[in-house]
């Protein structure tokens, strides 16, 4: 029997030691964060730079999108360029400095102590993204295979680390006033390396490859995808340069449309995809990923908002807003949906590799609860929903039941990944 893996071309070149801590971090990060988010959201009603606010955008930046995407590119980079993972040794590492920093960072904004507690925290994240961008830069290099996705990866992979840099002298800069300006200054310059060259650039790479493949579509286009590689880093280039030579305007438009017209040509490259599949039946998993793609207007409105406050200092709603849609929308969204589809394969392939010859195996598909991703779906979307209303109208109301169905959302993708990871070979 042909291992279900390989026919989705998620071969097991990475072993799951490596990549399930990642997984199982991320879920346990998810819970928390959303069990802070309805303890605090009172913080909806305050500004965005405000202590419980900043440890949940943390915890969600990091302990959930961040660890997943450690872990899930783990394993999806081998395919990517042909190869294999330079260094185990340095993924584990990758994982134990960020798993201990970042509960140290989350506490310290948590509980604002700006002084060893949040900066061990920062330390400990930057040694972790360094180990990931040598292991990253090392297996490029070795495979010698660098195609335009595997150029996604690793560029944003160096945004990340600028990312959590710049953000580790922020938090000196607490204590030790070294900029200029005070930390809140250069918020938003941290905060969009963050979002757009790590979190943007490498979903939108990576999806580009994972997308096609789980339609079972032959579509490439190469070309449209360089174009969107192009306009992403421009735009937050841009951006980056505005915020050092100019004051707030309508020149601050050009990045956003920047960013509107490449996430329009990647739109755009999903619906080709799309029609060109061969699987005509789409699952609930690929029907949540194709609607992350659509949650990605929702931020873009609320960007071009907040610059249209710039000038009137009115944008701390819109900001939270924005952080919120990208977080607990546009990110959340899409991993929710490509853990069921990549985590499954990985599991599989630990329990199941040996023995695909041997007789009749389950698939991988049937190794989570559908019934309970759907009921995880119905919560989410209904949570997501109603706490943006709660932002838009600050009701407490709306936000406190937004925040209960998120949780719930929660608990159930956490579940849902344990009844994965705890599979136990079934006899042949």
């Amino acid at each position: 029997m042909i291992t279900a893996a390989s026919n989705t071309g998620l071969q097991q070149t990475t072993s799951y030691k490596v990549v399930l801590p990642f997984y199982i971090y991320a879920a346990i990060s998810f819970v928390i964060a959303c069990i802070l988010l309805l303890l605090n959201t009172r913080a909806i009603h305050l500004h965005y730079f405000h202590p419980q606010t900043l440890a949940i955008t943390h915890i969600m930046a990091l302990g959930w999108g961040t660890m997943i995407i450690l872990g899930a590119s783990h394993q999806l980079l081998p395919a990517l360029i042909d190869g294999k993972l330079s260094s185990d040794l340095l993924a584990y590492l990758s994982f134990a400095f960020a798993a201990v920093g970042i509960p140290l960072l989350v506490t310290g904004f948590y509980l604002f102590q700006t002084g060893w507690l949040l900066q061990t925290g920062a330390i400990f994240v930057n040694a972790a993204v360094i180990f990931y961008l040598v292991n990253v830069v090392c297996s490029i290099y070795e495979s010698r295979k660098c195609g335009v996705q595997a150029v996604f990866v690793a560029t944003a992979t160096l945004w990340l680390f600028a990312t959590v840099l710049f953000g580790l002298l922020l938090v000196v800069n607490f204590t030790r006033a070294w900029l200029p300006e005070n930390s809140v200054e250069y918020l938003s310059v941290h905060a969009h390396m963050g979002i757009d060259g790590w979190f943007l650039l490498l979903v939108l790479g990576v999806a580009s490859r994972l997308i096609p493949m789980f339609l079972i579509s032959k579509y490439n286009n190469p070309k449209k995808l360089w174009w969107i590689y192009t306009l992403v880093n421009l735009a937050l280039c841009v951006f980056i340069l505005l915020k050092i030579y100019a004051t707030p305007g309508p020149a601050y438009f050009l990045p956003a449309i920047l960013i509107g017209t490449a996430l329009v040509i990647f739109a755009d490259y999903c619906r080709r995809a799309y029609r060109s599949r061969l699987r005509k039946q789409v699952d609930g998993q690929m029907k949540l990923s194709l609607l992350s793609v659509a949650f990605l207007l929702l931020p873009v409105l609320c960007l071009f908002a907040v610059i249209a406050f710039m000038s009137r200092n009115q944008e701390s709603g819109t900001v939270l807003l924005y952080g919120y849609c990208i977080f607990f929308g546009w990110v959340t969204a899409i991993i929710l949906a490509m853990t069921f589809k990549t985590l499954p394969f990985i599991v599989w392939n630990k329990v199941y590799h040996d023995k695909a010859a041997k007789g009749k195996t389950p698939a991988p598909k049937e190794l989570f609860s559908e019934k309970l991703f759907k009921v995880m779906r119905i919560f989410y979307l209904s949570g997501f929903g109603l706490f943006i209303l709660g932002i838009i109208f600050l009701n407490n109301i709306l936000l406190t039941a937004g925040a209960a169905a998120l949780l719930l959302a929660a608990l159930s993708y956490a579940g849902n990944v344990a009844r994965i990871i705890l599979h136990k070979p079934k006899s042949l």
